[in-house]
Formats: C-alpha cells, structure tokens, sequence
C-alpha cells in the first residue's frame, strides 16, 4: 500500500512538473498515439482486476513499456496484461512473476512451439487439452494459454507450499535442478518486479 501511495505522489510531481514547463505539456500529448491512447483507455475501463481505475492506469501504462520491446504490438501488448493480471490476481499470484515466466518460457511469442511441443506465451503442453477434455481449445490464442499457464503454476505452488523455485522446476518439468527457477527470477529482478 505505501509502494502505490509513493507512486501515486511520483507521478502527480511527474505530471506537475511537466505542466509548469511551456509547451512541454502540449508536445507530451501530441507525441502520444492516438490509436494506443484509445487502446489504452478501453483496456483501463475493462479491467476489473484492479481496486481501481487509477491503479489500473499506472501499472497497465508502466509494464506496457516494459512488454513494448518483446511485443510491438499495443493491442496483443494490452490484451496480454489484461489477461496476466486478471488470472493472476484471481490466482494469488503475482503478476510480474507470470512475466517473468512468459519472458523466459516464450519472449513473449504466442507461436512458440519448443523442441518437446510446448506452445505459446507460457509454453504449455498439448496432453493438457486431454486431460482436461477439452481437445479443441486453441493453445496459441492468448487468454487460452494464459489460462491454462496460470492455473497449472497455481497447481504447483500449491502443491510446493508456495516454495517458487520447487513450482517453478516443476512448471517447466526439470524438478530437482534450479536453472529455469534461477532465469525466470532474473527476469523477475530485473525487468518486472
């Protein structure tokens, strides 16, 4: 609670200063995308994960910046930390650690298949679909395969007793060595936490 306060009184200095500059205020606002604004304003208002509006303004806006590297895209970038946060927050789980697994399991990419057929943003395994019953469901479409990745790694926390480095081995079928665990907590450290 007191990280939100502080950030809060971050950008309101952020937004004060840039206002008592001349025209800095003006090129701010024309230097925006209009398209991205607009995307940016929808996704604000569906996202019903946060306590409210303004929180969900602050961190949508903050890790839109840090996703924009790995997805070009501003409406894919949007439509995958709406989702994040959504089953993560429903979850109990940290959203900036469904990043971090995202980040190192795929760069992000919703195509990615990997040598053992793993496939999408979380790298999640087809038999999946049959264990479930649900066969047609399309593991490279985003909230699908967030969905399954957010469940199954809510399955091994618990079942590690939130222990992350024995979930994420698990996650990523390589129990009993800590390599994975170690990369997706860099990636954590360093770019989404």
């Amino acid at each position: 609670m007191l990280d939100t306060i502080r950030w809060k009184s971050y950008l309101l200095s952020i937004g004060f200063a840039v206002l008592a500059t001349p025209g800095l205020a003006e090129q701010r606002v024309s230097d925006v995308d209009a398209e991205v604004r607009s995307l940016l304003t929808q996704t604000i208002a569906q996202a019903d994960s946060f306590l409210d509006k303004y929180d969900a303004e602050v961190w949508l806006v903050d890790m839109s910046g840090r996703l924009e590297r790995f997805v070009t895209n501003p409406k894919e970038r949007l439509q995958i930390l709406r989702q994040v946060h959504r089953l993560a927050s429903a979850h109990e789980i940290q959203p900036s650690l469904v990043l971090a697994v995202m980040e190192v399991e795929s760069h992000f990419d919703r195509f990615a298949v990997s040598r053992v057929g793993a496939q999408g943003v979380m790298q999640v395994m087809p038999f999946w679909k049959n264990e479930i019953g649900r066969p047609e469901d399309n593991l490279t479409d985003i909230e699908t395969n967030i969905t399954y990745g957010v469940t199954i790694l809510k399955h091994y926390l618990d079942r590690e007793n939130g222990r992350w480095p024995e979930a994420l081995a698990r996650y990523n079928g390589s129990y009993g060595s800590y390599r994975y665990s170690i990369k997706v907590m860099d990636a954590w450290q360093s770019r989404w936490k």
